[in-house]
């Protein structure tokens, strides 16, 4: 299964705070059969919310890239046609990032791996097994 992660997800794992991912997402990110990939969203998400102290990460931001290829991550660039598909069904959330990143998933046949309560329910949204 070809899966995107949510920022906070991936968080999660750059963390060290797996034990905080449900078990089902744990599934998902161990299956040796999965594609794990990340957005460039995600990165500028957390560069954000770092700058703005509102986050604390335990690596650099520069560092975040290599990291996630030494995490055997694709890390995914955003495209045109993300940023211009309307994803459907329309998701119940303002955020401009999930959106982003369920648009990504519709455009690349991805599906979001995500504990949000407004993105679980999604058609594109990983079901755990």
């Amino acid at each position: 299964m070809r899966l995107l992660l949510d920022t906070h997800v991936l968080i999660g794992v750059i963390g060290e705070r797996s034990r905080t991912l449900t078990g089902g997402i744990r599934r998902l990110l161990e299956d040796p059969a999965a594609e794990l990939h990340v957005s460039v969203a995600s990165l500028w998400e957390i560069a954000i919310k770092s700058r703005l102290d509102k986050l604390t990460i335990s690596v650099g931001l520069d560092a975040l890239p290599d990291l996630i290829d030494s995490m055997a991550m694709e890390l995914m660039p955003i495209l045109a046609g993300h940023v211009l598909a309307a994803v459907e069904p329309e998701p119940p959330t303002r955020d401009p990032f999930d959106r982003l990143l369920l648009a990504q998933c519709q455009w690349e046949g991805l599906r979001l791996v995500t504990l949000d309560g407004a993105l679980v329910d999604h058609p594109l949204a990983a079901k755990g097994p």
